[in-house]
């Protein structure tokens, strides 16, 4: 049977305030005087352990301005000991639905919670957030950047992302003045910069490979007498023959638009080992038009690094539209939005990838079947008769995003235009590229309808 909670008054100094999971129990001088003043007019819940230590469960804000303003006494609520971990949860519960608890708080009590062995699951029932949010709120919280995010006041969200690349300064830097001066474009950023660590890493990795092989890589290899190192494509040997693959005595590596690296043969000191150029004068051949103007250069520049951020905007894109599906309520207009592709684009409804589609749906994929027209999304949608909305929803937008390409940007087209404005009417912010896209729809809607 329960004790009945009895109420005495004691010395807050005798009190002890065991871990709470507000750190900053925000003891201001206003509210140390009012404590002074008026004393603490609510009761502080606590219990009292074997050895007659009080311990405070629920006040330790009160108890703390209380010895700060000098009390002698305060009301003490004494309760039955309840276990440590339901003292924490308890604390958590009560300061979210007092929005008190800030989310480095909310890391915080998550934390202490895991440290006595309860799972993310069961702090996510108990405090009624998703168990989503509190594996991220652990994770950011087993790392120094991102356990030091959420003290300088970074969502939890964002304190993960920094956790993430904690060991690049450079990328941690980047993303701090983005959270600071555009924290919508934190997603594209953060993509942006997860695509470019796994290309420096696959470059590594393809460059260990070859080295370990034996193989000698060179930087920079070019055309012509300039270059110390040159493609065997434009070299002829001593004998006037033109060089093959066999004469290389090296691979430069280039990397294509959609990232991937492969390696042409170079022969490194050519005029030494007696190699000739194959062609005398720019312009004699195709693989060899001469240098590239400054104007060139800048275009081409351009042309890959836009290439690079429209394929991470499509998987931020994508992302968006699952996570957007995945609530209770399907988007506003999602009616108008689906016939409208379907009569307009009606590629968009029969060229959809079922994969994507069934992704975006939050359907059950499983392993990638290899037999002729498998489609994750019909399996699904024979499966389940629930929310028929989202599925359709998920068709037309992968449907869309079949259409669209990294070089997209450079060409838009009406289709793009429609469906990037209604992602954006959705709550998504476009990228630098994508708005690209966007900017042209004045003069897209105006030929439409010429």
């Amino acid at each position: 049977m329960n004790a009945t909670p009895t109420l005495e008054m004691l010395d807050p100094a005798t009190l002890t305030v065991d871990i709470n999971v507000r750190k900053d129990a925000a003891l201001t001088p206003d509210f140390i005087a009012s404590i002074k003043e008026h004393g603490v007019m609510e009761p502080v819940i606590a219990h009292r352990k074997d050895d007659g230590v009080v311990h405070v469960l629920m006040g330790q804000r009160r108890t703390r301005a209380a010895v700060e303003a000098g009390r002698a006494s305060i009301p003490v609520m004494i309760t039955e000991s309840p276990e440590e971990a339901e003292r924490i949860v308890t604390q958590v519960v009560e300061n979210i639905q007092r929005a008190e608890l800030t989310e480095a708080d909310e890391a915080e009590a998550y934390h202490q919670l895991s440290l006595i062995g309860v799972s993310a699951a069961t702090i996510a029932k108990k405090t009624g957030r998703t168990k989503t949010t509190v594996e991220s709120a652990l994770k950011a919280k087993s790392t120094d950047t991102g356990s030091a995010a959420l003290g300088k006041g970074y969502t939890i969200e964002a304190a993960l992302i920094l956790a993430e690349f904690g060991s690049d300064e450079e990328a941690v830097e980047e993303l701090e003045s983005v959270i600071a001066d555009e924290p919508d474009m934190l997603a594209h950023v953060t993509q942006q910069l997860r695509d470019r660590r796994d290309r420096a890493a696959a470059l590594a990795a393809l460059t260990a490979e070859l080295e370990a092989a034996g193989t000698t890589v060179v930087e920079r290899a070019g055309y012509d007498g300039d270059s110390e190192n040159v493609r065997v494509s434009s070299l002829n040997r001593a004998d006037g023959e033109p060089a093959t693959e066999e004469d290389a005595n090296a691979v430069h590596i280039v990397t294509s638009y959609n990232g991937h690296h492969s390696t042409v043969p170079v022969v490194a000191g050519w005029k030494e080992l007696g190699f000739t150029l194959r062609y005398n004068g720019y312009g004699a051949s195709p693989a060899n038009k001469g240098p590239m103007t400054e104007e060139q250069k800048t275009e081409r520049k351009t042309l890959i690094e836009n290439n690079k951020l429209m394929q991470s905007a499509t998987v931020v894109r994508r992302d968006f539209v699952k996570t957007l599906l995945a609530k209770k309520q399907p988007p506003k207009g999602w009616q108008h939005f689906t016939v409208h592709a379907i009569t307009h684009h009606p590629e968009t409804a029969s060229g959809y990838e079922g994969t994507v589609a069934a992704e975006m749906a939050g359907a059950k994929t499983g392993e990638t079947s290899e037999r002729w027209g498998w489609n994750p999304l019909r399996d699904h949608v024979a499966k389940s008769t629930g929310r028929p909305e989202v599925s359709l929803i998920a068709l037309v937008c992968a449907g869309y995003e079949k259409t669209i390409t990294k070089d997209s940007w450079r060409s838009p087209n009406i289709r793009h235009i429609d469906y990037l404005t209604r992602l954006v009417a959705w709550g998504y912010t476009a990228s630098p590229v994508e708005q690209i896209i966007l900017d042209s729809a004045a003069p897209a809607q105006e030929h439409e309808a010429a």
